[in-house]
């Protein structure tokens, strides 16, 4: 993990066992498992919203209140360390190149790509599998991020015409559990644990 890298404050939307289980250190960081699911946004990882802890509770009601689970949030602090973020063309032209890379090999092989559906696009199963292919390529050259950063344009516009959407935000994916350097109880009023 790079020594200066920039620290954040995300929020983690989960179960009320799970959140107390890591305050209480039952369960420790490094224990985290990363979300794997074939739509995620930034690829593979632990999920936050960066300084958005109403976005992150509303989020873990909807998943896990209809479950019958209590929904919590977690805030940590994150060191982004070696980040792969896409709020730098930097990075986001590498992902023009690796998309034209993964796309040759799948027609080479006869496959289709998947695409990104659902919703307003939500399930971003071609994003997910470029992030993930290219990050697996720059770790199996001996290097690797620690973090992916990503901006979400989400909902419908805010009033008509409006490029501004309701529920655009800021989202990390952290690969390497050691950049979440602590985890804390936020809106202790809202919460019980």
């Amino acid at each position: 993990m790079e020594r200066f890298a920039r620290t954040i404050v995300g929020y983690h939307g989960c179960t009320e066992a799970f959140a107390r289980d890591l305050l209480l250190g039952v369960k420790p960081i490094n224990e985290w498992l990363p979300s794997t699911n074939e739509w995620d946004w930034l690829g593979h990882g632990i999920y936050f919203w960066e300084h958005a802890p109403e976005r992150a509770l509303r989020w873990a009601t909807e998943k896990f209140g209809s479950r019958g689970e209590a929904p919590a949030v977690l805030g940590a602090v994150i060191q982004l360390g070696r980040c792969f973020d896409l709020l730098d063309e930097t990075f986001t032209a590498l992902l023009t190149g690796a998309h034209q890379k993964l796309a040759k090999t799948f027609a080479d092989e006869g496959k289709i790509l998947p695409v990104n559906r659902g919703s307003l696009a939500k399930l971003r199963e071609l994003d997910c599998l470029v992030i993930n292919d290219y990050v697996a390529t720059v770790e199996s050259q001996g290097d690797r991020y620690d973090t992916v950063r990503g901006a979400f344009l989400e909902g419908e516009p805010i009033f008509p015409g409006a490029g501004i959407r309701k529920e655009t935000h800021l989202q990390i994916a952290v690969l390497n559990p050691d950049c979440i350097l602590g985890v804390f109880q936020p809106n202790k009023e809202r919460q019980t644990l």
